[in-house]
């Protein structure tokens, strides 16, 4: 741990004092500001040993590492994210809000709604005590793109109305805009609570928290749409409001065209896609390396690398060895060699604890860990007596010798190199190991089974004499949680959608049509992510129930409309051409902001942040084509709505 093999590589262990005054806190509101004054005091030392680290530069690399330094690392990370992607999602909508309808004010009124959307619920965070995560750092930013979808479709179903009825005065169509768009809305905003709330069977407290934080998120946002959006139309004259006449789109033109004349081809691609989901789905995989969630810029990185690699390794693995109360007693026939070390009391304990099986059974387990190959360095008692057996010219210890070692041993020393690695008190040893974490063929969750195995079967240990614990136990743990999460977060998602698709369109049929599209956007987005090889993560994790969650409002929207104009005109295909050149150029704008709202946060140094940005970007995006092009024509296929008999005729 200190020197490396080559001995161009050393390192300085610094461990910092514990905290006695901790034991003495009962309330979590204690806790917690103690766990605040250490985060600062650990900043203030971070900063002040990287001053002094910089002064000696010039003698060689010098790179700081360890978990204080870690955590302290990603509060700065979460910090920067947070203005990263809340000033770049910010000037890509006011970018996209002019593209949309080139005018000031329709920029200024939904930016106003964004803006006090975010502030309100930034208020009720520090109020509620929510702190922000690695996780939830990009909440401020998936807020404005949420909002701004709304207020798209609210501002573009504003002014349709308003060509529609140019008699009525603005407040007259503010009534009739927002009486349509409240169901729709209020149902996208529903289905995004569900798939943000199916977080909650993560397991992992900072996806938990995330779900909830959004949920709130939007629950505000949708508020604001529907108070100060309206209030700042209402304050505005008629012809500060009105716009130039929209061009139609060529986009939604051309799916609405292919909806009709290429069913064919849009069912032979639908049925590919689900092939490359099931099959890209089948090869997922949650094995991952904390080292890898860092950009390799990052000092974070460049540490950890440099220890795994040089100095024995980074993650911890700890194997406690439990020995039988019996084996106390088996060295009673030994009392009289011990009898030269005084009579205190606690030496009358110790003497009867070094025996040969409990030396050999540690030296045993210490030696099969040091041969596992992603196994850095092992320390354990069997350290220190492979040492003094050493100066012992090479003789092994017997159990009297042992015993006077570890008695003539200076506490200072004893506290050091002893006491970490056994406890008489409690008749136990620990062997501390390290995984390289940076082994590209390491498979963490196998590794441990491995241990597990040959302890109990190669090396005879009985299952309750020995434990495993430590960070590898707890990642791991994380990791193989995810499986499961995924699973009940997808059930939960898929089943509260449907019922809500049930509830709105009251139409078993149609309810199907409209979840499908985004269903198979979801999964094929995983399948993509199974094809890569990229293994599933903290933010991966969350991409497939999200992406149902924002993506079903595009669905919702469409056949709220759809079935709207239907009944004015009867005609499945009119009816389809008018909606793409309607609420479509709204699907197409929102997304397009969704889309590279979600782009911004390749800029974190966060790997797994990067990734939840530029899959969900890509599953919206997908999603988008999907309901623009599948579900038309699913709707075409299967005709959900009863036609006038008078009507059958223009089919």
């Amino acid at each position: 741990f200190v020197i490396s093999e080559d001995g161009k590589t050393t390192g300085i262990i610094v461990n910092l004092k514990k905290n006695e005054e901790l034991k003495e806190f009962k309330n979590k509101s204690e806790i917690e500001n103690y766990k605040d004054t250490v985060k600062k005091k650990n900043h203030e030392n971070i900063l002040e040993i990287r001053e002094i680290i910089k002064t000696y530069s010039e003698i060689g690399k010098i790179h700081l590492g360890g978990i204080p330094m870690i955590a302290d690392d990603m509060i700065s990370f979460i910090k920067n994210d947070i203005v990263v992607f809340g000033v770049g999602v910010l000037l890509f909508i006011i970018a996209t809000l002019w593209f949309v309808f080139r005018k000031l004010i329709w920029i200024i009124i939904p930016i106003s709604s964004c803006f006090f959307s975010v502030i309100i619920m930034t208020g009720l965070l520090g109020l509620l005590g929510w702190k922000v995560t690695v996780i939830s750092s990009n909440f401020i930013a998936l807020m404005l793109i949420l909002t701004m979808a709304m207020n798209i479709h609210m501002s573009t179903r504003f002014l349709q109305l308003k060509k529609n009825y140019p008699e009525l005065k603005n407040s007259k169509i503010i009534h009739k805009t927002t009486s349509k768009m409240f169901w729709p809305i209020l149902y996208t905003v529903l289905t995004t609570i569900c798939a943000f709330l199916s977080l909650i069977f993560s397991e992992i407290k900072p996806i938990i928290d995330f779900g909830w934080m959004m949920s709130l998120g939007l629950i505000t946002s949708f508020i604001i749409t529907f108070t100060l959006l309206p209030a700042l139309l209402n304050l505005l004259s008629t012809e500060k409001v009105d716009i130039k006449e929209q061009n139609k789109s060529k986009i939604t033109e051309f799916f609405g065209l292919a909806s009709i004349n290429n069913k064919t081809i849009i069912f032979s691609l639908t049925v590919l896609v689900i092939i490359l989901s099931i099959v890209g789905i089948n090869r997922l995989e949650v094995e991952n390396s904390f080292i890898n969630y860092f950009n390799k810029n990052t000092e974070i990185y460049k540490g950890m690398k440099l220890i795994d690699q040089k100095l024995g390794g980074t993650t911890p693995l700890e194997v406690i060895l439990k020995f039988p109360v019996n084996e106390i007693n088996k060295t009673n026939n030994t009392e009289d060699e011990f009898e030269d070390w005084g009579n205190e009391e606690n030496q009358d304990d110790e003497k009867y604890w070094f025996t040969k099986d409990k030396i050999n059974k540690i030296e045993k387990v210490h030696n099969y860990l040091d041969k596992l190959e992603p196994v850095g360095k092992v320390l354990s008692f069997s350290s220190i007596i492979q040492v003094a057996t050493q100066l012992n010219n090479n003789k092994p210890l017997e159990t009297l010798e042992m015993g006077v070692l570890y008695s003539k041993i200076p506490e200072s020393i004893k506290k050091e190199i002893v006491d970490p690695y056994i406890s008489i008190k409690d008749n136990e040893a620990r062997i501390s190991l390290r995984i390289k974490d940076s082994e590209e063929d390491l498979r963490r969750n196998d590794l441990i089974k491995k241990i597990q195995y040959d302890l109990e079967n190669e090396l005879g240990l009985k299952k309750d004499e020995f434990k495993l614990a430590g960070v590898l136990i707890l990642f791991n743990n994380l990791l193989q949680s995810l499986f499961k999460s995924q699973i009940l977060t997808l059930g939960f998602v898929m089943t509260g959608i449907f019922a809500m698709f049930l509830i709105l369109f009251k139409n078993l049929k149609l309810s199907l049509i409209g979840v499908v599209p985004n269903f198979i956007a979801a999964f094929f987005i995983l399948g993509i992510i199974g094809l890569l090889e990229i293994p599933l993560d903290m933010m991966t994790i969350t991409i497939a129930a999200i992406t149902i969650g924002i993506a079903v409002d595009n669905s919702i929207h469409y056949i709220y409309r759809f079935k709207e104009e239907f009944f004015k005109n009867n005609n499945y295909k009119k009816t389809l051409k008018l909606c793409h050149s309607t609420v479509g150029i709204a699907i197409l704008n929102t997304s397009i902001t969704i889309v590279f709202g979600f782009s911004i946060l390749v800029f974190s140094n966060f790997i797994p942040t990067i990734y939840f940005g530029v899959f969900t970007g890509i599953a919206m995006l997908l999603a988008m084509v999907s309901v623009l092009t599948l579900l038309p024509t699913l709707i075409l296929l299967t005709k959900p709505f009863i036609v006038k008999t008078q009507d059958v005729r223009n089919l």
